[in-house]
């Protein structure tokens, strides 16, 4: 097929034209329906603006050639506010070279890759703070997250690695301390991904970690157009659960949680209260063999649920090669729908309350995502119209293949449109090998951008312009009563006749992490009429009459809060549990 990418959208859609004949009647139902936000999202732009804000970047994979499915696994990054002004920071993980795979393994530290951390200086622009800041760990870099997880006001980060992971404690002076020996969460697996949540809802942040799999280097046994090995060359790795002790210390409690799967093959995981019982459950996707989906009894253990409630299994009831799952609430209906990014068609499950039916084909997805490989699933909405879209990274799996990464906006009917080519000469002209992604509002600006990273190849910032000509609020938990970041709490926003759902959560999209703050767009709703939160230690809190274009921090009550008018940009109100940033 040709590599331009005018030509494969133009062959998909012919092979597609049947189909899309036979739906015209309600496509122009639709149309006539969704003028408005149509409209603005054909309005929005995604501009690369990584040079222009200072971040250089190029990930490396250690070799001249992609040889092994070490290489091939990562990069992700981690957005987070390692400073606390307000301004997201940005943590990119790097690849190396490893003894026994690469040539000059031998290399001393000084001229080995590092991974990156840049400081958000507020003005466009970033700093490379990576050496005054500690974090330049040059180990084979998979995935990240952050969060508090000693709830000392300052958020923490955590490294997967294959081999030694890192957990750099935030000493709240600019300076990470190293202390993942000290904290028992090194992980004697390939770790790939991990999420900070509190599983046991003790007010301490735990740490589930995805491990993928038992990689031999010497093992060279495989279909030669391939390049290497595949995921079942090697055996599956279990992935582990520390609990947090709270006194910087955490325990393996894997087995003792019903959580000992010793053939799992992690590329991503997730959590989320996915069925509205006030606790964390986990997912994770894992590669050629059914997903998990751990269901928290809220007494310390969990169950894998996932073949009965529909998750397990790919587009047509096949173990697929699952990438990086997200949970949203796509359809606005308040509860949590799930997509992940794959090897084949992409998932998307629909939660109907009790199980999730499968319906990639119908929102129009499969038909666009079927000529990828595709890695990140980042669920947001980019223009502000109150639905969330859905931002994928592509990129070939065995060889140094580019592919065009894709846009696609939810028409609010429950489908989606392929708007990539409309939406700036990023997504017209370039192409890389795709994999980690990340969403968070850079500018602070009103509308959400985009970070994408890249096997061998330069990191992507493209900058939302537009998006902001819509209302959003976004909001930013703090804990009191459990953990500080707010991380599990479920957020209700209600406008005019939008209603939306969102919880906090560490670790998103494929080894990667969102910024934590929920963003919600209002389209042109100038008063959200109600925020409603579900605090993880089991508090309530309602706040009534926002005014929109706002950064609101709500700070955890003791217990079920009155219903109170927060400060509104200008205004002259205020109340303890609602304040503007």
């Amino acid at each position: 097929m040709a590599n331009n990418p005018w030509e494969r959208r133009r062959a998909a859609m012919i092979l597609t034209r049947g189909a899309l004949v036979g739906m015209g009647l309600l496509l122009c139902t639709v149309w006539t329906c969704c003028l408005y936000g149509q409209e603005q999202g054909r309005s929005v732009v995604f501009k690369a603006v990584t040079e222009a804000a200072g971040i250089e970047f190029t990930h490396t994979f250690g070799d001249s050639e992609m040889s092994s499915i070490l290489e091939a696994t990562g990069p992700g990054c981690a957005l987070l506010d390692f400073d606390s002004d307000g301004h997201i920071d940005l943590y990119l993980v790097n690849g190396n070279r490893v003894a026994g795979i690469h040539a000059a393994a031998e290399s001393t530290d000084g001229d080995r890759p590092t991974n990156k951390l840049f400081r958000n200086n507020g003005d466009g622009t970033f700093s490379d703070v990576t050496q005054s800041a500690g974090v330049g760990d040059t180990g084979y870099g998979m995935g990240a997250v952050a969060a508090d997880y000693n709830n000392d006001g300052h958020i923490d980060l955590y490294v997967c690695n294959y081999g030694r992971n890192r957990l750099y404690r935030n000493n709240g002076d600019g300076t990470f301390s190293e202390l993942a020996e000290h904290a028992g969460v090194v992980c004697p697996e390939w770790s790939v991904h991990a999420a900070f949540f509190d599983y046991d809802r003790d007010g301490l942040l735990d740490l589930y970690v995805g491990n993928y799999l038992d990689f031999d280097p010497e093992y060279r046994i495989f279909f030669g157009p391939e390049g290497f090995p595949g995921p079942l060359a090697y055996a599956g790795v279990p992935d582990r659960l520390f609990r947090n002790n709270g006194d910087g210390t955490f325990s393996d409690r894997t087995k003792a949680a019903g959580l000992w799967m010793p053939d799992g093959r992690a590329m991503s995981v997730t959590t989320c209260d996915f069925d509205h019982d006030g606790d964390g459950d986990v997912f994770v996707a894992n590669d050629a063999m059914e997903n998990y989906l751990f269901a928290n009894d809220g007494k310390g253990s969990f169950t894998n649920v996932a073949f009965e409630i529909g998750v397990a299994l790919g587009t047509f009831g096949e173990a697929t090669s699952s990438m990086g799952p997200t949970f949203a609430d796509i359809d606005n209906d308040e509860d949590f729908d799930l997509f992940i990014p794959d090897m084949g068609y992409c998932c998307l499950y629909r939660n109907d309350g009790i199980l999730f039916t499968e319906i990639t084909t119908l929102a129009g997805i499969s038909e666009v995502c079927g000529q990828y490989t595709s890695w990140a699933g980042a669920v947001f909405d980019y223009d502000n119209d109150g639905f969330r879209d859905i931002f994928i990274s592509n990129g070939d799996a065995h060889h140094t293949y580019a592919e065009e990464d894709l846009l696609l906006r939810n028409r609010r009917d429950g489908t989606f449109e392929d708007v990539s080519l409309q939406s700036g000469a990023y997504f017209q002209h370039t192409e890389y090998i795709g994999r980690g992604a990340a969403v968070g509002d850079f500018d602070n600006d009103g509308d959400q951008d985009l970070f994408v990273v890249n096997v061998n190849g330069p990191a992507i910032l493209l900058r939302n312009d537009g998006g902001n000509a819509a209302n959003w609020i976004r909001l930013r938990t703090v804990g009191t009563q459990g953990n500080r970041d707010g991380i599990g709490a479920r957020i209700k926003v209600v406008a005019g006749g939008l209603t939306q759902v969102a919880e906090v959560r560490s670790g998103s999209n494929y080894l990667s992490q969102d910024d934590m703050r929920p963003f919600f767009g209002l389209a042109d709703h100038t008063v959200v009429d109600l925020i409603e939160v579900e605090w993880p230690s089991g508090a309530r809190q309602r706040l009534e009459g926002v005014a929109a274009k706002q950064t609101l921090v709500l700070t955890e009550p003791s217990a079920i809060a009155e219903p109170v008018q927060v400060p509104t940009p200008g205004g002259v109100s205020h109340e303890a549990n609602g304040r503007t940033e």
